[in-house]
């Protein structure tokens, strides 16, 4: 994919703002992507967003304005953000129009992800049996990929640390307080081997982008940045996700090998020509399993990879530059975005304290979301 760009990049802090609701931090983050791009409202011709606790996304025009623009909504768990980047991508590619505007915000109270099972198709007996714990499956399945690869608690820790050093250099997140790897293990376990400061949390937050035809970048940037690949894929049968009330005999992978695989292919790149990414971690053992399911290493190579501070701003492959979702927390409409912001950020060298050296030029993103959707993006400079 060669015929997009992203021009604007917007974002309202993610956290808890009180006082302020998800629409208006939606559209704070609009307002900023429009300024960062030289471009009005009434220059856009249509807009994508999508939010799952904070109102209508399309609700946005009437504090930005009633331009009679098309405005579709999206709702895609995590991959939320991802998915109406991918539907705006889609709609100028097809030549429908040319510019137009990206956007995911939330606002979720303390404990916002539990389960509502009968919404996903399993009825109420599922969750009120107390089998629907996202905590439990993060922990069970990061048990299991533990005991076959030998990954440590230790690394678990790492992987945490890193997270929280990285968002206490960035303005946006929420958590800004650096903790080391002994106050990760000792903080209180939730579901074993994962303890408290090992999980994200529920916040709040809003990200924009302005994107447009690759050949009329140059109107609103001179330092665009271009969209070679977005993808989204669901499961396949015998994967194991969040919401599988049994595991099938037939093992198959999860839907993050397809998207990437896809995503690659469609950028005509491989692994090792990224340069910085940002994988969904939800809780840390997620971003030590997507390491391996993106194609950047082999499985039980992340022991020895986060042990050298490959992942680290300055390794290998930095990962999750920005503190991810352990350090920014995640309000579900604005988190893929989140990433595609960040990524932006760091092709155009504006990452401040937490710029990747180097002068990077391929960047990565991936979302996971219940009940087994995931989302690739692959950007270029």
């Amino acid at each position: 994919m060669t015929g997009v760009a992203i021009v604007g990049i917007g974002m309202h802090a993610f956290g808890r703002t009180d006082g302020v609701s998800g629409l208006e931090q939606g559209a704070a983050a609009v307002r900023r992507a429009l300024a960062d791009a030289g471009a009005s409202w009434s220059d856009m011709q249509f807009a994508v967003g999508g939010s799952a606790s904070a109102g209508s996304a399309d609700s946005l025009v009437s504090t930005l304005g009633l331009t009679g623009l098309q405005f579709t909504n999206v709702a895609n768990g995590c991959a939320t953000g991802g998915t109406a980047l991918f539907t705006a991508a889609s709609a100028i590619l097809a030549g429908t129009y040319d510019v137009g505007v990206a956007v995911g915000f939330d606002k979720h109270e303390r404990g916002a992800f539990r389960v509502d099972s009968r919404s996903a198709g399993l009825g109420d007996w599922y969750g009120a049996s107390g089998l629907a714990l996202t905590t439990q499956f993060f922990g069970m399945k990061l048990n299991r990929y533990m005991h076959e690869h030998a990954i440590t608690r230790r690394t678990l820790a790492k992987v945490a640390a890193k997270a929280f050093r990285n968002g206490a250099a960035n303005p946006m997140a929420w958590r800004r307080k650096p903790l080391s790897e002994e106050e990760v293990l000792a903080s209180s376990m939730l579901s074993y081997p994962l303890t408290q400061y090992m999980f994200c949390s529920p916040g709040e937050g809003g990200v924009a982008l302005v994107l447009c035809r690759a050949d009329q970048a140059r109107r609103y940037s001179d330092r665009p940045v271009y969209l070679k690949a977005v993808v989204v894929r669901s499961r396949r049968f015998g994967s194991f996700e969040v919401l599988a009330p049994s595991l099938a005999l037939e093992h198959n992978a999860g839907p993050t090998v397809d998207a990437s695989s896809a995503a690659y292919e469609q950028a005509g790149i491989a692994p090792q020509d990224v340069d910085v990414a940002q994988l969904q971690d939800t809780e840390t053992g997620a971003e030590i399993m997507h390491m391996a399911e993106n194609g950047f290493c082999a499985d039980g190579d992340q022991e020895q990879w986060i042990a050298d501070g490959e992942t680290e701003i300055g390794g290998r492959l930095p990962i999750n530059t920005d503190g991810g979702c352990l350090a920014n927390g995640e309000p579900i409409g604005a988190s893929g975005l989140r990433q595609v912001y960040e990524s932006v950020l760091q092709l155009r060298g504006d990452a401040g304290d937490r710029q990747v050296p180097g002068q990077p030029r391929v960047a990565y993103t991936h979302v996971y979301g219940a009940p087994g959707i995931s989302g690739v993006t692959i950007l270029s400079r």
